[in-house]
């Protein structure tokens, strides 16, 4: 599932949900090792609901808190902060995770450590200057695991620096032609089938405008703000939009993999190690089916028709 967006720091008083979660949880979070007291605990745990919309009451608040990775959430802001301990952690947990996956799109060596590095540098908060800026895992938000969010974000890092270099060149141009996203070799694995007919059935029951936001933020690499001014409202509206499609999907992804014969935990396994260029699903040709303006999907700065 694509990377979630967000609007940047929320501070609010925690609710009577998110204390009573951030005192129950607070030790088995992890958050202590990495300097994180429980008021700081509750107000990260704060952040993610309010990031998420309105979820009724208490006890649907504490569903929702329930089904969060939260230790995982804790390392990935605890990062996003320069905790040095938190990133020992992260690097022992997950550098294996990042240059398989790099050399996995990348298919070179060389190719794949450059990918990496400028993941990390993304990761640390650190711009192409080495100036600083707000650390990528601040976005990270706790639903689904860090290290399927990890593979996403290293695959749209790759995409950035593959249209960086050809601008003059479309995402679809270059996914038909072929030649930056070679076959993987027979021995590579192939996606369940039930997932890719999971994954099919559900793109193709989107509404124009679910199509719409998702092909503008997911393929065109739309800002937040751009896709608002096409709409006519706040980047803010976009946002949520964009998490309540994505986690409505995921959600009915889920049930359509139990209906199929999966357990739930199967099929959490299958979602969350499935990578999406094993399957063999036309994500572009379906997103963009009934678009409303098909001159949108156009390089910036192309001219418009």
């Amino acid at each position: 599932m694509p990377l979630a967006p967000t609007s940047g720091p929320i501070e609010e008083r925690p609710s009577a949900a998110v204390e009573e979660f951030a005192r129950q949880h607070y030790v088995s979070s992890g958050a202590q090792q990495f300097g994180i007291d429980q008021a700081a605990f509750a107000a990260v745990l704060t952040q993610v609901v309010l990031h998420t919309g309105p979820l009724g009451d208490n006890a649907a608040e504490m569903r929702f808190l329930t089904s969060l990775r939260v230790d995982e959430l804790v390392l990935a802001r605890a990062c996003a902060d320069g905790n040095e301990r938190a990133w020992e952690t992260f690097l022992t947990r997950y550098r294996n995770t990042l240059h398989e996956s790099a050399y996995k799109i990348a298919r070179t060596e060389s190719a794949a450590r450059s990918l990496a590095d400028s993941l990390y540098a993304e990761l640390y908060g650190v711009d192409s200057k080495g100036q600083q800026r707000t650390s990528k895992l601040s976005y990270y938000q706790g639903r689904g695991s860090l290290q399927g969010w990890l593979r996403v974000v290293i695959a749209q890092e790759y995409v950035n620096q593959y249209r960086s270099v050809r601008r003059e060149t479309s995402l679809d141009a270059a996914l038909q032609d072929g030649a930056q996203f070679t076959a993987p070799e027979p021995e590579a694995a192939v996606a369940d089938p039930r997932v890719e007919a999971a994954v099919a059935a559900e793109l193709a029951g989107l509404d124009a405008e679910e199509r719409f936001l998702l092909a503008a933020y997911y393929l065109d690499h739309r800002t937040l703000a751009e896709v608002a001014k096409l709409q006519g409202v706040h980047e803010s509206t976009i946002s949520r939009k964009l998490e309540r499609i994505t986690a409505g999907a995921r959600k009915r992804v889920r049930k359509r993999l139990m209906r199929a014969g999966m357990s739930a935990r199967q099929a959490d396994e299958a979602m969350e190690d499935v990578d999406v260029r094993d399957l063999r699903v036309r994500v572009s040709e379906t997103l963009q089916q009934g678009r409303s303006k098909a001159t949108f999907y156009k390089e910036k700065g192309e001219p418009q028709e």
